[in-house]
């Protein structure tokens, strides 16, 4: 009963909502709802918007496209992360039927929250993510890719599921060791982040709805258990760590530690497998691009840069203004929401010269924001792009006639871009 009153007022009325608005042509509306279909389509309504001005004022808030919108947006004090706090009726009955597990986008989620609680909880888990220590890993890391592909030898001359069996599988092996989840535990990490993906986004059907709350109550009771165990058995990993300090009453309490490992380890790999699949279909469709990278190895950092500005792994994210203030130059009114599109950012013409064009020479490729920007910036940005420069020159290197076999399929899924699955014969 609760969950379906909660469903009713978390996605239901906002679903009927932007279906109208949708139909009668608000271009954000449409945007959310071909967002949800995994198409290319989306690109399209982002340069649709793009073309009202800096800031598309919807029905729904505002849409910042441009690279110094978004820039600011996501920098500015004036704007803070999550919904705003509705105090009437419906608030009311949505916090009494919300469920109790955790979630990415409630607090105590890093997400979700802001100084001075966001600092302290950030501050416990960068260490693991400092450029020196993802360097550390990198060798571990290749070792990982290395088994992986050895693994699909005997299957290389038939369609395999790249996502299945190499995209997803690198990040999470790679994480699960980096947060001390045993090796038989990693399958269920993978589909708990798979299944609990889109509870970023709005306007769930109900049915995707409760699929995805037994997804994230799950993963909630698995994770206390895991970090029951950790408490046991300690070891020398980040988890280990945060549960010691906790212990120690100068951390985080039991729901702040849980939501804090719990965002770590689904982030961990959930986006790190959009931007590997993403960044081997582009080399896949520019043959003369792939080219240039085996006559130059040198250019491999770039490509993941230039994958990650032209199909970013997060299409967008959104912001709530704290009180009246300006965006480039246009007023916002304090409690008006703002969507910032990083996949339009980093398409900015006024940025990037030719900015459909997939360049792995590209100068300034990495000035694109998919890592968003501010205090909000990915804490793991550096262990995700060692991992995506690993992940794609291991697979070229080791197949370089990889063929992309027909039946490539997007996730349906609005805020996270990536695909679901990506059939291929690597020795074709």
């Amino acid at each position: 009963m609760r969950s379906t009153v909660h469903w009713a007022i978390a996605h239901g009325l906002p679903t009927l909502f932007l279906r109208r608005a949708a139909d009668q042509g608000d271009l954000q509306a449409q945007l959310i709802r071909v967002g949800a279909e995994g198409t290319d389509e989306v690109f399209d309504l982002i340069e649709e918007i793009r073309g009202k001005g800096p800031l598309y004022r919807s029905r729904i808030g505002h849409v910042a496209t441009s690279h110094a919108a978004v820039r600011q947006l996501l920098t500015s004090d004036d704007f803070r992360t999550g919904l705003p706090n509705n105090e009437g009726m419906l608030g009311k009955v949505a916090r009494w039927a919300a469920p109790g597990t955790l979630h990415p986008v409630q607090p105590p989620s890093l997400l979700v929250t802001e100084p001075p609680d966001h600092t302290r909880y950030r501050k416990l888990v960068t260490r693991v993510f400092t450029m020196r220590a993802v360097e550390k890993l990198r060798e571990r890391t290749e070792e990982i890719a290395a088994d992986l592909l050895d693994a699909l030898e005997a299957r290389a001359t038939s369609s395999v599921d790249l996502v299945e069996a190499y995209c997803a599988l690198l990040p999470v092996t790679v994480i699960a060791e980096i947060l001390g989840v045993p090796e038989d535990e990693r399958g269920r990490v993978l589909d708990f982040g798979s299944a609990a993906a889109p509870s970023l986004d709005l306007g769930l059907g109900l049915r995707r709805y409760r699929s995805v709350s037994r997804a994230l109550a799950q993963f909630d009771a698995w994770l206390g258990t895991h970090l029951d165990n950790l408490r046991r058995n300690p070891g020398d990993n980040l988890l280990s760590q945060l549960v010691t300090v906790r212990d120690e009453g100068e951390g985080l309490n039991e729901s702040e530690l849980k939501a804090t490992a719990g965002l770590v380890l689904a982030a961990g790999f959930e986006t790190t497998v959009n931007l590997l699949g993403n960044g081997i279909a582009l080399l896949h469709d520019h043959p003369d691009e792939r080219a240039r990278v085996v006559a130059d190895p040198s250019l491999w950092t770039n490509v993941v840069e230039e994958a990650l500005r032209l199909d970013p792994p997060v299409l967008l994210t959104g912001r709530m203004a704290l009180r009246d203030t300006e965006l480039v130059g246009q007023p916002v009114r304090a409690g008006s929401m703002v969507t910032a599109i990083l996949g339009g950012a980093n398409r900015d013409p006024d940025v990037f010269a030719d900015p459909l064009r997939f360049d792995v020479g590209r100068a300034n490729a990495r000035e694109h924001i998919a890592f968003s920007a501010g205090r909000h910036h990915c804490l793991g940005a550096q262990l995700a792009r060692m991992e995506g420069e690993v992940g794609l020159r291991a697979i070229w290197d080791r197949y370089p006639d990889l063929r992309l076999d027909p039946g490539a399929r997007r996730r349906e899924t609005r805020i996270l871009r990536g695909f679901e699955t990506l059939p291929a014969t690597l020795r074709p």
